[in-house]
């Protein structure tokens, strides 16, 4: 049996330790801090911590339950992550160095991630800025750009992710997808008209920045992503993302996908001068750095990616505990999807995930409310993001989506009107509530994974998933 959440100290007990011996039969690495503990006369557990907002909270699942524990590899940050995005921007992917274009006197626009990604983005800046500056590019002819797509962000929040003191040196906009100023730049074979934004285009130095991971339809971000849909208008982020319906449009696949390819159409309609990208590993330490030509940079940063992040596992589970890996992954339930998106792919049809999001904000997104209140079925929604795509409603389309598959018991600080009541989600107060409930629903024999780091992991059966 599961003893809830009163567990007494961990001690190290010889009964769980065919848990490893099963970790590495099944090919799984290890993820998130995982302690054996056993208590006279009950079952033994093993205790597994999961990210959750800033802070984070001990699932401890019965032993003999315990299928494994799924993360990416684990990979150690760069020793020094300023020297490895330097040396990136003083050794570009097929393109000339900075010093190449940007001249003194010269007007630079630079794209940075929004506040929901955990893009490390004062490093970022301050290499350009320092190398900016050798050069002789005024600090204030610098203009920064936060690339929202259709997401809303506040000054404050800006100042939060750059800093007082790095906000106080440059000029800084963040992206309005409406504003009246966007300049049309063409149109791709998908039939996507773009505009973009018209501060990036004015610029003498274009410069896009951001992180490379996986996407749960774009197949990853980083690259193109940092102009469509981050700095084009509503429109053209509306018709690119109707395509994620199409089932090539999935998490880790670029071949045939239409959103990444129209997004690669769009981004070729601009000329931009550089691109410096970063991959992290899960505990959001730079691995590696790449600058350089948009697609070179994305496609080296794609097969890092891809050998981080992949981890195979052998047979799917009847439960998975899952995380987006905490704060910003798990800010509200919009962007906790993509922690459930992983965990879809390792458990059985009629099992059960158990979603372990804070969710300080909420739902984090009004037309997300709306649609999941308006609309009953699947098909309906499919019908109308076809007819007329509107931003909010897809991530509607997917909760429906995944509850025609599982049953999903969230656990988070949204009140149960919200979280049960609109976006029809079984809820806990607890993880080790939530995975008793679970357990009550697939018997208690029901197989666990646990994946702590959901929205940086990308779990890959070896054998096809069973009803």
């Amino acid at each position: 049996m599961i003893d809830g959440e009163n567990v007494g100290p961990a001690t190290v007990d010889h009964l769980v330790f065919h848990t490893y011996a099963l970790f590495k039969t099944l090919g799984l690495n290890g993820g998130g801090q995982v302690i054996p503990i056993h208590k006279r006369g009950m079952a033994s557990l093993v205790e597994v911590w999961l990210p959750y907002g800033r802070t984070e909270v001990a699932v401890k699942v019965p032993d003999e339950n315990l299928l494994g524990v799924i993360d990416g590899k684990a990979q150690a940050g760069a020793v020094n992550p300023a020297k490895e995005v330097d040396d990136a921007l003083e050794n570009p992917l097929s393109s000339p160095k900075l010093d190449a274009v940007a001249k003194a006197g010269a007007t630079v626009a630079i794209v940075v991630d929004d506040k929901t990604k955990p893009t490390p983005t004062h490093l970022m800046l301050t290499a350009l800025l320092n190398r900016l500056g050798r050069l002789g590019v005024r600090d204030k002819d610098v203009t920064v750009i936060f690339g929202c797509g259709a997401h809303t962000m506040t000054e404050a929040e800006g100042e939060a992710i750059l800093g007082e003191a790095l906000r106080s040196r440059i000029r800084v906009h963040i992206h309005d997808c409406v504003a009246s100023d966007l300049e049309y730049v063409g149109e791709t074979s998908f039939g996507t008209k773009v505009t973009v934004n018209k501060a990036f285009l004015d610029a003498d130095v274009r410069i896009l920045t951001g992180d490379i991971a996986l996407h749960y339809y774009a197949g990853y971000s980083g690259g193109r992503k940092s102009l469509l849909p981050a700095i084009v208008g509503l429109d053209a982020i509306r018709h690119n993302h109707a395509f994620l319906v199409d089932p090539k449009a999935t998490t880790g696949n670029l071949e045939g996908n239409p959103v990444h390819l129209d997004m690669e159409e769009a981004l070729h309609l601009v000329d931009v001068d550089l691109a410096l990208n970063v991959v992290l590993n899960a505990q959001r330490d730079v691995v590696k750095a790449f600058a350089g030509d948009v697609d070179a940079v994305f496609h080296e940063g794609v097969q890092v990616v891809k050998d981080l992040c992949t981890a195979p596992v052998a047979s799917p589970s009847e439960i998975v505990v899952v995380s987006p890996g905490g704060f910003p992954f798990d800010i509200d339930l919009y962007q906790a999807y993509k922690g459930l998106d992983a965990a879809l792919q390792v458990v059985k049809e009629k099992g059960v995930v158990v979603l372990v999001a804070e969710c300080v904000e909420g739902y984090g997104n009004k037309v997300f409310h709306d649609w999941m209140v308006r609309y009953a079925s699947l098909a309906s929604i499919r019908r109308e993001l076809q007819r007329n795509f509107v931003v909010g409603g897809h991530k509607a389309y997917y909760y429906l989506k995944a509850l025609g598959k599982v049953r999903i018991i969230l656990v988070s600080v949204m009140p149960d009107y919200y979280a049960a009541g609109v976006f029809k989600l079984r809820t806990a107060k607890t993880v080790n509530a939530a995975l008793t409930a679970a357990l009550r629903l697939t018997g208690r024999q029901g197989k666990i994974l646990v994946l702590p780091h959901g929205s940086t992991t990308f779990p890959a059966l070896t054998l096809p998933k069973e009803a």
